[in-house]
């Protein structure tokens, strides 16, 4: 038995240890937003977080996730409110055919997590495992930006906030 949590669920699940994360995550839990491209852990469609970090749910077997946080592109956002990530994708109109937005998206959140400041070259090197066949990155990469700024902007409120509630 795998235990997994996704998104925040738990799912107890009987299935091969071995099979990949991105099946179990798509065939037995049922989210469908992580995508299968290649299966060989080169294009990054399949992108996901575990613990924190973004992984190759095409090649990493279910056995290394048990016991540990998953998150896909479904468990992103703040209820009904999008990722700052994700509406910096619409503002930029990113998507053209939209199949690999969702692994351009977690890997773009695990940069800005680990990098909330970063430069041309960070996003280069963060993404570099994402292939878009349309070609959008000059849109991900100005995405990026403004999703880093917003984020930004939006921590440092909380900090002031913060500061006026101690102060008040």
């Amino acid at each position: 038995m795998i235990t997994l949590t996704v998104n925040g669920m738990t799912h107890s699940l009987d299935v091969d240890p071995t099979t990949p994360l991105l099946w179990v995550i798509r065939e037995n839990v049922g989210l469908t937003g992580t995508k299968f491209g290649c299966g060989i852990a080169q294009c990054g469609a399949c992108t996901v977080h575990l613990d924190g970090a973004p992984v190759r749910s095409c090649v990493t077997p279910v056995q290394v996730a048990d016991g540990k946080q998953i998150t896909t592109i479904e468990g992103i956002g703040d209820g009904g409110d999008l990722h700052p990530v994700q509406q910096a994708w619409i503002d930029e109109q990113v998507p053209q055919c939209g199949y690999c937005q969702s692994g351009q998206i977690m890997s773009a959140i695990a940069l800005l997590e680990s990098n909330p400041e970063p430069t041309d070259s960070d996003i280069d090197n963060a993404m570099s495992g994402n292939i878009c066949r349309c070609g959008t990155y000059p849109r991900i990469r100005r995405s990026i930006k403004q999703a880093a700024d917003t984020m930004t902007a939006a921590a440092l409120n909380e900090k002031t906030t913060a500061g006026d509630q101690t102060n008040g």
